[in-house]
Order: structure tokens, then C-alpha cells, then sequence
């Protein structure tokens, strides 16, 4: 195999252990995601999952990455093309139910687990679940500041509040479908957004 294929076959398999870590983790926690499990999991030694990943916390770190990636895709760059405005900002939350509705991972919303799981905590693995955290609550304040400059939602509304309220709505759905199979959970998040936003 040459060297160019190997490295690629690497990465693949990286991958694969990473997928499976995701999938693994938000169910039983990235505390419960060990080499030993997906060793097993992957048909691997121990040292060659290991060889990836250097140590457990590099391998939560990669699943964290990954679970950020997948949230990237199913909701930011979903609404990409919707202008700018409440209809974007709409359009995200939307996107952001749909992502928990669909129970793309068994564990429901991987970030609200990991900060349960690591918000006590000190150490990379919190901090990079914490910087993701307030990457996203950023971004969500970028467009009701742009939907409020537009004249979408009053001037005086406060874009940090707004976060926290949106926050708490997308919590809530998170908890009913997963603790309690709430099928009527995600039409009850959108009345209250849509409320929020004005635009019921």
C-alpha cells in the first residue's frame, strides 16, 4: 500500500472510531466512552484505536469536534440561504428542532449531555464544550441583532435575553423527548418560538 493510500485509510478508519464514539457517547456519556469499549466495538486492539487518539481525552476531544461538525450541518448551514432577518433567525430555530426531532444521535442533544456531564468539572473536555456553547449562543445573537437592526423584533429587545429564552425552549424539548417520549414536545417548541418571535 503506498503511503498516500495508507494515510488515507487512516483517516478513514479515524472516522469510523470517531462516528461510533459520537454515537456511543450520547448515550452513555464521554466518561463512559473508553479505548477498551471501542476497541471492541471497531474489531481493533486497544493500540490501534489508541494510535489515533493518543489518549482518552484526545478521543472526547475528536468526539466533541465531531459533534459540532454534525450540528454545523443539520443546523447552520441548513438555512445558509435564507436572508438575513427574522426569517433567518426563524429559519435556524426551526433547523434546531428538526435536529432534536429527528434523533440524528440516540442520546438526543449531544451538548446538552457533555455540559451536564463536565459543567463541574475543569479541563479541556469542558472548555471545548463550553467555547462551543458560547460559540453558537454568539452566533444566535448576531441574528436577532441583525432581525432587530432590520426592524424584525422591537429595538429594545435585549439579544442576550432573547438567547437564554430560545435556549431554554430547545432544552425543554430536549428533556420531554428524551426523558419522557414526548411525541407532542417538538410542536410545543415551535408554538413557543413562534410566540417569542412575534410571529404568532
Amino acid at each position: 500500500m503506498s503511503p498516500r493510500n495508507s494515510a488515507l485509510e487512516a483517516s478513514r478508519t479515524r472516522r469510523r472510531i470517531v462516528d461510533r464514539g459520537l454515537t456511543l457517547a450520547s448515550v452513555e456519556g464521554l466518561e463512559g466512552l473508553t479505548i477498551g469499549r471501542l476497541a471492541t466495538e471497531m474489531g481493533m486492539s486497544k493500540a490501534g484505536v489508541l494510535g489515533h487518539f493518543g489518549t482518552k481525552q484526545g478521543l472526547q476531544l475528536a468526539v466533541v469536534d465531531a459533534a459540532a461538525e454534525m450540528f454545523a450541518r443539520e443546523v447552520p448551514q441548513r438555512v445558509r440561504n435564507v436572508p438575513a432577518g427574522l426569517a433567518h433567525l426563524t429559519a435556524l430555530c426551526e433547523a434546531w428542532i428538526s435536529y432534536l426531532e429527528r434523533a440524528l444521535l440516540p442520546g438526543g442533544c449531544f451538548f446538552t449531555a457533555a455540559a451536564a456531564e463536565f459543567d463541574g468539572r475543569d479541563g479541556p473536555v469542558r472548555d471545548a464544550v463550553a467555547g462551543l456553547d458560547a460559540l453558537w449562543r454568539r452566533d444566535l445573537s448576531i441574528h436577532i441583532r441583525r432581525a432587530v437592526a432590520a426592524g424584525d423584533l422591537p429595538a429594545d429587545t435585549d439579544p442576550d435575553q432573547l438567547v437564554y429564552e430560545l435556549f431554554g425552549i430547545m432544552l425543554a424539548l430536549n428533556h420531554s423527548l428524551q426523558l419522557h417520549r414526548d411525541g407532542r414536545a417538538p410542536e410545543r417548541a415551535r408554538y413557543a418560538v413562534r410566540r417569542r418571535l412575534g410571529s404568532s
